[in-house]
């Protein structure tokens, strides 16, 4: 998951509500979301890195745990023997933990990975988790966003989505319908699907070089190699989970799979 955003209002019908694009290499092996196979304790429901084994974004069936992963950006610092990152999102999804208590014994070993931002719902909490800090946190209500850089991190395609996110939710009365509905979906498709790039004067430094930077400022992604490989809406309810999941390919093109619909209802 390399942007997303979410709007989180603990008091609503629907308390969190989310959109996010993941980017990666078009070559490496992914399954889009489904129901994984049980193992003792629940379900996890999401879409899998079939390379590392874990996921970028999953809900646990039936405790309607969920929790979502990006990369932090840092070329000059990752380490090619550290574990995948995914691992973390399916450990927490299994974990007995809370959220809060997750995020505390995470800082503990956080170091062995790459660098990432997390963020964890447990039912009850809401916890974000930056890993270069080993600093975990509760959002207040409101719209964020986080991308490759700690959360809310001022870059251009962050600033416009997390801003186009809040009036399309404030326009639909989002917080309100445990579905998403159709006029929803497809004004939020419409912010991921975003193409444009960036000002040279307002790109950020990453360490990746003027060109790369470029292209990585769009919403979504369509390099020759790598690009968004999947778009996903969530809204988490009281005792549901509507998820909506769009696969591409490269250039941009939707995967032969096309959508996935998904609703998850869990004691609540």
């Amino acid at each position: 998951m390399c942007l997303l955003t979410f709007q989180w209002q603990p008091d609503a019908r629907v308390p969190l509500t989310i959109a996010a694009n993941r980017d990666e290499f078009y070559a490496r092996p992914t399954l889009p979301l489904h129901a994984w196979p049980e193992a003792g304790g629940g379900q996890i429901v999401a879409g899998q890195d079939q390379q590392g084994g874990g996921t970028w974004m999953g809900v646990h069936q039936p405790s309607g745990r969920l929790a979502a992963l990006t990369n932090y950006r840092d070329p000059g610092h990752n380490r090619a023997d550290a574990p995948s990152r995914g691992g973390i999102v399916t450990d927490f999804l299994q974990s007995p933990l809370g959220a809060d208590k997750f995020a505390q014994a995470l800082a503990a070993r956080s170091d062995a990975f790459n660098a990432f931002n997390l963020l964890l719902f447990d039912g009850q909490q809401l916890v974000a988790f930056e890993s270069r800090h080993r600093r975990h946190f509760a959002p207040q209500p409101g719209v964020w966003a986080v991308s490759n850089a700690d959360f809310d991190t001022p870059w251009p395609k962050l600033v416009q989505l997390r801003r186009a996110f809040a009036e399309v939710l404030q326009a639909h009365q989002a917080a309100e319908s445990p579905d998403i509905s159709p006029a929803l979906e497809a004004a939020l498709w419409n912010l991921l699907a975003d193409t444009c790039v960036a000002d040279d004067a307002d790109l950020p430094t990453t360490g990746v070089g003027l060109e790369l930077e470029r292209a990585l400022s769009a919403a979504f992604v369509h390099l020759p190699h790598y690009g968004t490989r999947a778009s996903t809406l969530l809204q988490h309810a009281r005792s549901q989970v509507s998820v909506v999941e769009r696969s591409f390919g490269a250039g941009g093109v939707e995967a032969p799979l096309g959508t996935v619909r998904l609703r998850l209802d869990f004691g609540g």
